[in-house]
């Protein structure tokens, strides 16, 4: 059985390919999904940790109806993905005598959650996880480390925005634009389908886990999908849930707390559908009770107030930014897909349409869209995809007298590469012993965004620093030299050539040749899982 999983920061869909209907099905799991009539239904990424120890957790829904999420117990975790791989500045709970990392608490959560999938449904095959578009590849690189653990034959990944153009099955239209807007990421990805593309290979994609049978059969005809430009920020909905409550804290001095983030959620979602929103708050402490009362007029001078529409300008200008540099205009793009639950507020709908004529505008599946459209990858779907990151190699800046980076491989590569790149570099001091590279993974040159704790809660800024955020690949020891010199170097001339090179499985690979004694020191070497 396929099935497919997109993990959000706020909620979390499963779908499985139905052999009968031949066509996605989104899966209602007892105690995990929401259990009110929800078309589709949903999981609450959210997960109370009963022992760290053993690992014994509660997730989902039955979180919410045990009342766990409700106060300030540092055993509940909820928007826990965002800080997965990411440097977090604060401090993590100390639980049953052991520092809780995200990392864990992400890998509790997906393993109770399969776990569960897979006494339902009796075993699994197949299953495609869906990965945001400007991930930095230590999520990847942590999702693939939960994977093989999993009970599970095949698991493949794939990028979010690319999963949703394929689960809106607009296959016949060539060149798409998918907006991901959901609890903690804003991910844009210019999309080129091709259904006409004769199959001579497995399926792409980044390959996690691989057993003895396989899913695809290699003569049928598949549908290709390319990405063509991709941008995004570290923005979503939980971002304008704690807004909500800073101005009702504002304004009515309501207090932050799980219950009061609970009820900015579901003002938000009622401005999806209604012009204004109310809730009601009782503080059982203090015994005074709230009316938090909203209007789509006042939610949209908050998130004026945040900036929430030049972020959103930013990107969608370095995506068609992108896209002219290939000879694509905004007129080329033929359908707009809208995923997410932050793309149902009418604030964020009036926002695409200055962009785009509202006939283009496709906001019909916001929930199901991603993880229905991974399952066509178990289906027979070939996902050709460049490298989002650039790739380079640290130097002394005299000029500026610190560290720089310079990029060796650049974000757009196809991988598999079809020609590697060579670097020549020589000794810079006398009877120099080895050399030494550290290499990285280059962020934007724009800025960055820090992840921190701002008392219990977990926050994200953007910091406009100028200079490259980077994430070091092999900066340990043992790790950075990559070649010993016999005899020792001499400054003056060109020592030693090393070839990058990226395969299918997207693993960043070195070759290294001395050039004094024609001998390779370091043959097709690992660097990085870069996935």
């Amino acid at each position: 059985m396929a099935i497919a999983i997109d993990f959000g920061t706020s909620n979390t869909v499963i779908t499985r390919w139905n052999p009968v209907t031949q066509k996605p099905e989104t899966l209602n799991i007892p105690n995990l999904s929401i259990q009110q009539g929800l078309n589709p239904p949903l999981i609450p990424s959210l997960i109370y940790v009963e022992d760290a120890s053993i690992g014994q957790v509660i997730v989902g829904q039955q979180v919410r109806d045990r009342g766990l999420d409700l106060k300030n117990d540092p055993r509940f975790f909820r928007s826990f993905k965002r800080g997965i791989g990411a440097s977090i500045q604060g401090f993590l709970p100390e639980l049953d005598q052991q520092i809780v990392t995200f990392e864990q608490v992400g890998q509790w959560f997906l393993s109770e959650v399969i776990s569960q999938l897979t006494s339902q449904q009796g075993g699994l095959e197949s299953l495609v996880l869906t990965v945001p578009v400007d991930s930095f590849e230590t999520y990847r690189h942590w999702l693939a480390t939960v994977c093989q653990a999993l009970p599970v034959e095949q698991v493949r990944m794939l990028d979010e925005p690319t999963a949703a153009a394929l689960g809106y099955g607009l296959a016949d239209q060539e060149i798409l634009l998918v907006i991901d807007f959901g609890g903690g990421t804003l991910d844009l990805s210019l999309v080129q389908l091709d259904k006409s593309v004769q199959a001579t290979q497995k399926p792409l994609g980044f390959l996690l886990k691989w057993g003895n049978k396989s899913l695809v059969d290699s003569k049928q005809k598949v549908k290709t999908a390319r990405v063509l430009a991709k941008a995004g920020q570290n923005l979503g909905g939980t971002d304008i849930d704690h807004w909500l409550v800073d101005y009702f804290a504002k304004t009515q001095g309501l207090v932050e707390s799980p219950l009061t983030i609970r009820l900015a959620e579901r003002l938000k979602i009622q401005l999806s559908t209604q012009t204004q929103a109310s809730e009601v708050y009782f503080n059982d402490e203090t015994f005074e009770s709230y009316e938090l009362e909203i209007n789509r007029d006042t939610l949209k001078t908050i998130l004026e107030e945040h900036s929430f529409f030049e972020l959103l300008d930013e990107s969608m200008t370095n995506l068609l930014q992108q896209a002219r540099r290939q000879g694509i205009e905004t007129s080329d793009i033929k359908a707009v897909l809208l995923v997410g639950g932050t793309v149902q507020l009418p604030v964020v709908q009036t926002w695409v349409q200055q962009y785009f004529e509202p006939a283009k505008i496709r906001c019909e599946r916001p929930f199901e869209a991603i993880a229905q459209g991974a399952l066509q990858l178990a289906q027979g779907v070939e996902v050709k995809d460049f490298l989002y990151h650039s790739y380079g190699v640290r130097y002394w800046d005299r000029r500026h007298k610190r560290h720089s980076w310079h990029p060796i491989i650049k974000a757009g590569q196809a991988y598999p590469m079809s020609q590697a790149v060579e670097l020549v570099l020589g000794a810079s001091v006398e009877t120099q012993p080895s050399i030494e590279l550290i290499m990285g993974e280059l962020g934007a040159d724009t800025g960055s965004t820090e992840v921190y704790f701002d008392g219990d809660r977990l926050m994200t800024r953007r910091l406009d620093s100028g200079q490259t955020t980077v994430k070091p690949l092999n900066d340990k020891d043992g790790a950075r030299t990559i070649a010993q010199l016999t005899p020792p170097g001499y400054p003056g001339s060109d020592r030693i050539k090393i070839f990058f090179q990226v395969d299918q499985q997207r693993f960043l690979r070195i070759t290294v040749q001395d050039l004094l004694s024609n001998e390779t020191l370091l043959e097709n070497q690992l660097v990085a899982q870069l996935s």
